[in-house]
């Protein structure tokens, strides 16, 4: 728990599409009641207007409205500025959402009364040698455009680890090991590690294992493009590639996302949504234990 804290002014981002009237009718009622403005903090792309414009530093907190993606780019919006994000659910329970649409009054009361706990995300900030550093809070990915194979080079701490030709390379955070990551094959990170994980994508031959990198190591990535060339993506958006090296520098804690009491882990939030599944011989051995005596 912490110190009370203070919600003068709610900065909101919301999903393009999702139904969110319910969850805007509460934020605006909780407003009301608590003598709060509620603002917009406007995302790319996202035309929907639900209150007047502001800037994430302006606010003292930020709810995503939609699900996790949203809540990812209000962490983007948010963590420069050091504000906590709640992720609301508008739809089904996600990793990073911690209420659902719902119940988003009752939450903004538990915040203020300091019943949260900040759960601070680390990112991974990917520069190229004249260019301005990006962080990815999930994964930073590099693919091939077309049809022709992209060559990758890993070093850590000035040596070599591995060259392959493949499809490409995700590059994540614990956080973003259950997302691509674990998709491609790459083992999911516990929460609380502070390590890089790097999966590659469709290697063509050899032998290329995910590598797990302790945030410390010096970490540098080569991208050669292929006849149709590559194209990076950050966080799932789109992202011009920056350069042919990169180099990966962890950022601890750059973003803080709001936690209310009971929250579930995120080990029991993967299983809940079936993103990890029991081996069909386990559970078929739960389901004849009741009918079966066991010495």
């Amino acid at each position: 728990m912490t110190a009370e804290t203070k919600l003068d002014r709610v900065g909101v981002v919301v999903h393009p599409r999702r139904d969110i009237d319910d969850a805007m009718d509460r934020l605006r009622a909780w407003a009301d009641a608590a003598g709060a403005e509620i603002v917009q903090v406007q995302m790319p792309g996202v035309d929907r207007v639900v209150a007047e414009p502001a800037t994430a530093e302006s606010c003292d907190l930020v709810a995503a409205l939609g699900g996790d993606g949203t809540t990812l780019a209000a962490l983007h919006a948010a963590g420069p500025a050091g504000r906590p994000v709640l992720g609301v659910a508008c739809g089904s329970l996600g990793a990073l959402t911690a209420t659902s649409g719902d119940q988003v009054d009752d939450a903004l009361r538990a915040i203020g009364a300091g019943d949260w706990q900040p759960r601070r995300l680390p990112g991974i900030a990917v520069a190229a040698e004249a260019a301005e550093p990006v962080v990815a809070l999930n994964d930073f990915v590099v693919v091939r455009k077309g049809a022709s194979q992209i060559a990758v080079a890993i070093e850590v701490d000035g040596e070599l680890f591995i060259r392959f030709a493949g499809d490409g390379i995700v590059i994540a955070t614990p956080l973003g090991s259950s997302a691509y990551t674990m998709a491609a094959g790459g083992p999911i990170i516990a929460p609380g590690t502070d390590s890089i994980v790097l999966t590659p994508l469709a290697p063509h031959g050899g032998t290329c294992p995910p590598l797990v990198v302790g945030c410390e190591s010096e970490l540098r990535v080569t991208i050669e493009p292929g006849w149709y060339g590559a194209r990076a993506e950050l966080d799932g958006h789109v992202h011009d590639l920056p350069g042919s090296t990169l180099s990966m520098t962890w950022r601890a804690g750059h973003a803080t996302l709001v936690t209310l009491a009971g929250a579930e882990t995120l080990l029991t939030g993967l299983r809940r949504r079936r993103i990890l599944m029991d081996s069909p011989r386990v559970l078929a051995r739960d389901d004849r234990a009741p009918s079966v005596t066991r010495r």
